[in-house]
This record gives structure tokens, C-alpha cells and sequence, in this order.
């Protein structure tokens, strides 16, 4: 019997009192729970338990012994348990980061729809606007709305293309031009991860322009700046989707409509695993699903 069996047997014996009772929920016979623990015993140089007739009981080494391996055979079970269910598609843990808007207006809807497949898979979510180190800060995968993925070192699937456009109150000044060169570095209201300037790059098809954004507000959450825009302090370029409801309603219109910015990506991204694990692979397929009906409809 190897050691982690037998610590196990030890415990569950400590915890029953009843030698024949741990053999019934092992799956062992009593005589094979017996030597188990009396090989413990010649192991340690301990008795841990006083045998009768009637009942057996911890001895003062065995209740000692018996806290002291307690939380570590119960963390080691969790690992076990954990490592044999990232092997499965319909249970286990996810640990994922997702951008803040996003992860606020779309992301629910999702995980809960996933859940009512899988009711035994369970989710950790942080919500950030920054990149996040996926391996060291221990995320099974990764949402990303950024330019196109550079990085070597990861696994991405795109899922869709990401519109931007550029934004502003219907009754402010902006409304009405014309062309990128009416715009001052005081008028774009920047998108920074780090609230710093950014430099707005757009093109109609034939030229280009480019802008400094961010002289006089910049801000690292979209809503912000959506709302900014709409009480007229300036111009944002968002993503589409992000502003859908502001458009519907009126607060926002889409200006300079011939001049676009780059797209950006909606990226899973992975730890460079081999393969992907079974429960990280479902996920991803469910999502790229849900986010086609859910985009589909905010575009």
C-alpha cells in the first residue's frame, strides 16, 4: 500500500473509530485496514490507536499525528481531484480574464448559459483592461480585445473582427465635419490602459490621417469616454458594439463616417499548452458560438 493510501486509511479510521466501517467505505476488507494501519505504526515507531473488542481509539501520539497530517492529505485529495477534472470536459475549475466592459455587458450571459450545460464546472473572473501575464498570474485563458496578437510565447484563436468608430454628442460641434484635420489633440478623448496619450490613425480608403489623442482627457475605461462623448466634451473611438445602446438612443452618433480606424481583435488567449484541455476547449467553442448571436445583435 503506498503511503498516501495509507494516511488516508489512517485518517478515516481516526475520524470512524471502526476499522470495519473504513473498510466498508474504501472498499477494503477489515484485516487489510488492520495491517495498513499496524504497518503505520511500525513506520512511525508509534501506536496511534488502542484496540478492544468493542471500539479502537486514537492514543495521545495518534490525535497529534492526526492534525498534523489532516490539512495536508485533504489538500492533496483537492489536487487530485482537480487534476483529474481539467482531463474532463464537463467539470473543473476556469479561471479566467476578460476586459472590464466586456466583462460586465456580454460575459454573464455567457458563463451562466455554459453553467446550465455543465452545472459541475466552476469560474474565477478578473475584470482588466490591462495585459494580463497568463501564465504567471495563473489564468486558464485569457479575453482580449487588442490589435492583431504578436506574442510567441501563446496560444490565440480570433474569434471576430472588432469595428471602431468615432463618436460624438449629436448636438456638439463635431457632429457635422468633414474631415479628421478639423479635429485638435484637445477634442479626442483618449483610450489608455495606462490614462496616457494615444494616436488615432484613420484612413478613407485612398489617404490617411493622423491624430494625437488624449492632450486634454484620456481615461482606461470605454464607458467614460462614451459618456464624456455624449455630454459633449469631445470625440471617442470605441468599439461598435460597446456604444450599440448609446447609438440606438440617440446620445451618440457616428461621425466622420468615411474615415475608420484600424480594427481591432476578439482573441481567446491560452498558456502554451500542447493540447487544449478538455474543459478550456468546450468553453471555447461555446463561447466563439455565443459571441456570434450576442455581437450579431449589438452591431
Amino acid at each position: 500500500m503506498n503511503d498516501y493510501k495509507a494516511l488516508k486509511t489512517f485518517l478515516l479510521a481516526a475520524e470512524k473509530r471502526n476499522f470495519a466501517q473504513v473498510a466498508r467505505e474504501l472498499d477494503m476488507t477489515p484485516a487489510a485496514v488492520t495491517r495498513a494501519i499496524a504497518a503505520l505504526e511500525d513506520d512511525l515507531g508509534l501506536q496511534l490507536f488502542v484496540r478492544t473488542t468493542r471500539q479502537v481509539s486514537l492514543t495521545t501520539d495518534g490525535a497529534v499525528f492526526a492534525a498534523q497530517i489532516k490539512p495536508a492529505i485533504e489538500a492533496l485529495e483537492a489536487a487530485r481531484k482537480d487534476a483529474k477534472n481539467a482531463h474532463m470536459a464537463d467539470q473543473g475549475r476556469l479561471r479566467i480574464s476578460a476586459p472590464t466592459w466586456f466583462g460586465k455587458a456580454v460575459l454573464p450571459a455567457i458563463l451562466s448559459r455554459f453553467r446550465d450545460l455543465y452545472p459541475k464546472m466552476s469560474f474565477e473572473i478578473s475584470l482588466s483592461d490591462g495585459l494580463v501575464n497568463i501564465v504567471d498570474d495563473d489564468f486558464d485563458l485569457a479575453i482580449r480585445i487588442s490589435a492583431q496578437p504578436s506574442d510567441k510565447f501563446t496560444i490565440w484563436r480570433k474569434i471576430r473582427v472588432v469595428e471602431r468608430i468615432l463618436v460624438a454628442s449629436p448636438a456638439s460641434r463635431f457632429a457635422d465635419m468633414q474631415h479628421p484635420s478639423e479635429l485638435s489633440p484637445d477634442d479626442c478623448l483618449a483610450y489608455s490602459r495606462d490614462s496616457r496619450r494615444e494616436s488615432w490613425v484613420l484612413s478613407d480608403g485612398a489617404s490617411s490621417a493622423t491624430i494625437s489623442a488624449g492632450r486634454a482627457f484620456s481615461a482606461n475605461d470605454g464607458e467614460v469616454l462614451a459618456n464624456m462623448a455624449a455630454d459633449g466634451t469631445g470625440v471617442a473611438m470605441l468599439p461598435r458594439f460597446h456604444i450599440s445602446e448609446h447609438l440606438r438612443t440617440g446620445r451618440l452618433v457616428h461621425i466622420l463616417q468615411r474615415w475608420s480606424p484600424p480594427d481591432l481583435w476578439l482573441t481567446l488567449y491560452y498558456p502554451p499548452y500542447q493540447a487544449l484541455p478538455p474543459r478550456i476547449a468546450s468553453f471555447s467553442k461555446f463561447f466563439e458560438e455565443q459571441v456570434a448571436l450576442h455581437m450579431t445583435m449589438l452591431d
